[in-house]
């Protein structure tokens, strides 16, 4: 399948196109994911593992990893694992996003690693939570958020 072929992707499930996303790691498709670097490590019903290196342009004033890096692969990787649950044809948006900020990341090329874990996944709304890990196993963030589910049936 081609990467440009949006109407054959939009026909997957949530855990097929994740896992289509791994296989193929597509560079064709504008995404937050491409922008800053990610790769899908994992891809499971439920649950995704998502990474990145870290570099100088995501640097904050102080000079470490600008706190909108981990809130963003947390939000994609709990976002990613919700999608993994739901049918072909069936979308969800964030509604909350709630990060707990641990210790500062270095700027210099450190691998940052993002787990996302469904906790409720049910018609309406599904919740997750996320942790985000230095190369040293060491806790950076960690969040939860709601989702709501888009498409769902036919009063969505």
């Amino acid at each position: 399948m081609s990467t440009t072929d949006l109407t054959a992707l939009a026909g997957l499930s949530g855990l097929d196109l994740m896992r289509w996303i791994q296989t193929e790691r597509p560079t064709d498709i504008p995404s937050i994911g491409r922008l800053l670097g990610m790769r899908f490590d994992e891809v499971d019903h439920g649950r995704i593992v998502v990474s990145l290196d870290t570099r100088p342009d995501f640097a904050n004033p102080l000079g470490t990893v600008h706190g909108g890096i981990a809130a963003t692969l947390l939000d994609s990787a709990m976002g990613c694992a919700v999608h993994t649950t739901l049918p072909a044809g069936v979308g969800f948006t964030t509604l909350e996003l709630k990060v707990n900020y641990i210790r500062a990341a270095r700027t210099e090329g450190q691998t940052l690693t993002a787990e996302g874990t469904v906790i409720h996944s049910g018609r309406r709304t599904a919740t997750a939570e996320g942790k985000v890990l230095d190369e040293q196993g060491k806790l950076i963030a960690h969040a939860t958020t709601t989702c709501l589910i888009v498409g769902a049936g036919p009063e969505a």
